[in-house]
This record gives structure tokens, sequence and C-alpha cells, in this order.
């Protein structure tokens, strides 16, 4: 396997430099329980259905280890919508206060720096291991879990590595293991001979026995990610594929009963020079070869779906892929994208952008509001054939479309008498003009000089709204007063709607 852990090596040299100077005197394992820190957390998430406001303060508590740069490494659910941070030694009761450097929700991992770095002066980076453990390896888990304050230790084995999709937009690897992992435990590390394995960030509730650990390999490709000062997505691959099991369709393409490729179904792209094409079958990425179920070799005991290896082999934004076309073998360079361009894309750490206009309170349509109004709410809005629904996995028409909703129930007020409850609606139109995206719907309130504004929604089951533009300019600010909002519109709409020609 190709070694992407050109930090590792680094770390555990300094840890043994460090070792020399200062930590003589300490054995092993205090070293390792000295890298290891409690995290605790004042979060503060997005109300989807309150744009304007955020959720009450929650106090959550995780785990970090001390990694090299005089950082804290740890998950992103741990410290994500974070108001507040503090970092906690082992054996003390100290708290250091900490911001957020970095944060990738996708893969679920985060760095911590520590405004007073003199935490770092009698604790070392933990080691990191330079490759995947064997499957039944023992493995030791580091934590801070509930139901108790003190490092907790449990032991287990490495029992399934996977490529999978972790967040939004992420795919990476992930290693099961059987230690007792419980919440608290997440940014802890797991180790194997005294080196970290993996970071600790997810189990399932209602199932004993059954933890998920991010390799060490997917914590150094992110922290390689980051050392330009800004985060950008994993590269993949967005074609759609299919299995080549069917024996009539092997033999439609000209296969034997020999288990290699699979099947191009939808490119990425219908443009004449996208190098791949439906029908296409893909047999090798790099010089590894494809079976029919998607697995490549990553040793002689481990196969993975094989877009675990765009990770490692993209280079200038492109993977070489062997394919069969018309029964010859080719070579093609495919693009690979860091985004996806998804209609409803997740909000990733950020607050919902809003606008409110006399009664209504307009949003962008984020993934994670979808999925919570379709919760409740699914067969309704498949029946009135809301685009929420018939858009789901849909892409984005043009490069800066949104779907706008009214994202709240409407405020009191007699301005809004005779109309029903429009939340959830998908904006179609507002005086005849198709709304591209939040920033579009603002611009065209703001200019328009006709004295009734028209909003029509995107369903069959609408009432059109009709409102006199000076009454609605009125009742925003009667609103905005009667119901304490203090913004009409978030930080990046309000310059939008206070601009003018």
């Amino acid at each position: 396997m190709r070694n992407v852990l050109g930090v590792s090596g680094l770390v555990a040299i300094a840890l043994l430099v460090v070792s020399g100077q200062g930590f003589a005197d300490q054995s092993k394992e205090d070293l390792i329980r000295d890298s290891v820190v409690k995290i605790y957390s004042s979060l503060r998430g997005p109300d989807l259905v309150k744009p304007w406001q955020k959720q009450t303060s929650q106090e959550a508590t995780g785990t970090g280890i001390v990694i090299e740069g005089k950082r804290i490494l740890t998950n992103a659910h741990v410290v994500s919508y974070a108001s507040q941070v503090f970092v906690e030694p082992n054996q003390s009761g100290e708290k250091f206060a900490a911001t957020v450097e970095f944060s990738a929700p996708g893969i679920d991992l985060a760095v911590l720096k520590l405004e007073d770095e003199s935490f770092f002066d009698k604790r070392a980076p933990l080691p990191r291991a330079e490759k995947l453990p064997e499957i039944k390896e023992p493995v030791t888990v580091y934590g801070y879990p509930t139901g108790g304050s003190s490092l907790s230790i449990t032991k287990g084995i490495v029992s399934r590595i996977e490529f999978v999709g972790y967040g939004a937009h992420t795919q990476g690897l992930r290693i099961q293991i059987d230690a007792a992992i419980n919440p608290g435990n997440s940014g802890g590390p797991a180790l194997v001979d005294d080196k970290m394995v993996g970071l600790t960030f997810s189990g399932i509730r209602g199932a004993d026995n059954i933890g998920y650990i991010i390799p060490t390999e997917e914590v150094d490709l992110f922290l390689k990610n980051i050392a330009d000062g800004k985060y950008e997505y994993k590269p993949m691959m967005n074609d759609q594929l299919q299995t080549l099991e069917n024996e009539a369709l092997r033999q439609k393409l000209g296969f034997q009963k020999k288990s290699i490729g699979v099947v191009v179904h939808e490119p990425e792209s219908a443009d004449a020079d996208y190098p791949l094409k439906k029908w296409d079958v893909i047999t090798k990425i790099g010089d590894h070869e494809i079976d029919n179920v998607f697995m490549a070799k990553v040793r002689d005991n481990l196969r993975v779906n094989f877009r675990y290896f765009v990770q490692t082999l993209a280079k200038d934004g492109k993977v070489p892929l062997t394919v069969v076309r018309d029964g010859k073998e080719i070579v093609v360079e495919v693009p690979v994208v860091v985004k996806a361009d998804e209609l409803f894309q997740p909000l990733q750490g950020r607050y919902p952008s809003y606008f409110i206009y006399g009664p209504m309170v307009f949003s962008t349509a984020s993934a994670e509001f979808v999925l919570a109004i379709e919760r409740g709410s699914a067969a309704l809005l498949s029946a009135i054939g809301s685009p929420l629904v018939t858009r789901k996995s849909a892409k984005k028409a043009f490069p800066d479309e949104e779907l706008v909703i009214v994202s709240s129930p409407m405020f009191p007020h007699r301005i809004g008498k005779g109309y029903g409850n429009p939340l959830a609606k998908v904006v179609k139109e507002v005086n005849g003009i198709k709304i591209k995206n939040l920033k579009h719907l603002v611009e065209t309130l703001r200019d328009t000089k006709e004295k009734y504004i028209t909003i029509v929604f995107d369903d069959s089951n609408s009432e059109t709204f009709v409102f006199d533009r000076q009454e609605v300019l009125k009742a925003t600010d009667e609103i905005l007063s009667d119901n304490s909002v203090r913004q009409q519109a978030s930080d990046d709409i309000a310059p939008v709607w206070s601009k003018k020609d």
C-alpha cells in the first residue's frame, strides 16, 4: 500500500527526542496518558426553523490527543458550533482555553489551538502508526466516556476495515473495533503497540461491541490538506457505476466468467470529450485490478471499494483508469471532484442564511433542513410534488442554484390574514421572475417598483401570496420589534438588501 503517512515517522522521532529532554523518567504508558486530554465544549447549533437565532447552549465533553505543531486533534462533532472550548489534561483540574483552528465535519476531524502553549512543554505528540492494523489485532482505546471523570482505557480487536461514506461529499477508510466505546470517547486514540492506529468517532446505538475509528491514514491526509491554511474536500469520482455480476450483462459487453470490472452506468458528464462513456467497463485504477463488485486489493488480506485509491492516486485533478470499450482496452485520465454539486448542500458548521420580509422568513434549503422536514412530512411533500422531494438527489441546474424555502411558520400579523401556513414551501417566482437563489430573491424584492408583491410557490397545492409592497415593508419593522428579532437578515444577506443603485 502506498505510504501516505509521511509525517508519522517524524512524529515518532520527535517523541523520542522529547523523551530524552524532560520525559526520560516517564514510562511509555505515562507519555500516552499525558497526550490524551478531555475536551469541554459549549455548543450552540443552528435553529433550522428559526434561522435568526441559535439553539440553546448545550454542554458536551469529548476527548482529544496532542499532535505535532502544538495542537490538539479531535472529532469535528465534539467542537462543531462551539461558542467556547476548554482542554483538561490527564490527572489535572486545570482547564486551558482553546479555539477551533480547522474543522472538517465531512471526515469528522478538527484541530484545536491553545491560548497558553506552555501546555505542550510537558506533553509530547502521540506517535501515529504508518500502516493499517491487521484484522484481529489487539487494540487499546483511551478516552473520557460518560460514567466517570478520569481517563478510561478499554481493549478489543480490529474487526473490519472498509472504505465507506462519512459525511456529506466525503468518503474514507473506516476501522471497526469491538472495544467498548461510549459518548465522550469521541476524539480519543486507539492504539496498537503504543502507536495510534485511529481516532475514535462513532458507535452504534443499541449495538454491543461495535465501534468505529478514523484510521491514521485519514488523519494524515486531513493534516496534509490543511497545511496550506485551508481545508479542501477530498477528491472523489461521481460517475454512476454498476456491478458486472449479471451473466447477460457480461455477455452483452463481451466478458467471460472472470471476476473483473465494473460498468459505467452514467458518466459524470455527457460532454463528448469526457473520458468515460456509458457501457465502459473499468478494470483497473492505477495498477490495481477492480473486481465486478467494486473491490480492489490493498494487501493480501484486505480488499476495499476501489474508490479508496482515488485519494492516493489523484494528481492534478485526475485519476488513471483502465477501461474496456467496444472490446478494446484503453487507459484514460478521469477528472475527480473535490466538492459535489448537489442541490441540497450541507451547512458544514455554518449557520443558515435567512431573510425576513413581512411575516415570512426565507432561507436556503440545506441538506439538514430537507432531512428534518422529510421526517414528518415526506408523504405530503411527495403528494404535492415539492422539489424538496422530487429533486432530492438532483444536481444544481446552474452553478449558483439554490432552492429558496419558507423556513418558518408565518409571524402573526394582520398583513398575513387569510393565508395558510407556508412552512417548507419552495419559492418559484416573485412578480413573474423565477428565483435562482436567496440573494436573487432579496435583489428582486429590493429592486421592484411594483405596487404589489406576488409570490408563487413550486408545488401543486399552494396559494399565491400577494402583499402590498409598502405595507409589507412597514409590517417587517413591526414584526422584528414585536418578536425581538435583532436582524432582518443574516450577515451575508443584509448587505444585499441594503445595497442601493
